[in-house]
């Protein structure tokens, strides 16, 4: 059985990501998404929000499980049963820093392969952080994101702001 991880913050999860996903999910018998509980950032969405969006835009996915982890990717994966990390990337810059932590990993852990997949070109330039910046302005973000996840960045966005005042 191929099982693969994919990880990342997903702060909140975009339609690049979801792209990433899918693609995923046709490939393996089983997706893992890791939700990364990072200490150094400041996320918008609780990993506890993050898990819930990423189970409802993933419900039509029946081989992908979500779960929230700590500690180290290649840990993580181990703990899964998995062989695969599973990376996205968008431009040649994601390229070097992801072929360092792929080969890091490979050390550490011989027996898991990374394997990178591009986004889609309609996605290329698309982050988590820049939807964030354009909803704290309150520009549109609907191209960016599955409708349900808009209205939580919507509500979340208004909650800090009234927080602010």
């Amino acid at each position: 059985m191929a099982i693969a991880v994919y990880p990342g913050s997903f702060d909140p999860v975009t339609l690049g990501h979801m792209d990433i996903i899918e693609r995923t999910a046709n490939m393996m018998d089983h997706v893992i998404i890791g939700v990364l509980k990072n200490n150094s950032k400041s996320p918008l969405f609780s990993v506890e929000e993050r898990v819930n969006m990423l189970k409802s835009v993933t419900a039509h996915l029946p081989n992908v499980e979500i779960q929230s982890f700590d500690g180290l990717l290649v840990d993580f994966t181990h703990q899964n049963h998995a062989n695969v990390i599973v990376r996205g990337l968008r431009a040649i810059t994601d390229f070097e820093f992801e072929l360092q932590l792929a080969q890091t990993n490979r050390v550490i852990a011989p027996d898991i392969d990374t394997i990178f997949l591009t986004t889609n070109l309609k996605y290329s330039y698309l982050s988590s952080s820049i939807v964030k910046e354009i909803a704290g302005y309150q520009g549109e973000i609907k191209e960016f994101l599955h409708p349900e996840i808009v209205k939580r960045v919507r509500e979340k966005m208004q909650e800090k702001m009234a927080q602010a005042n």
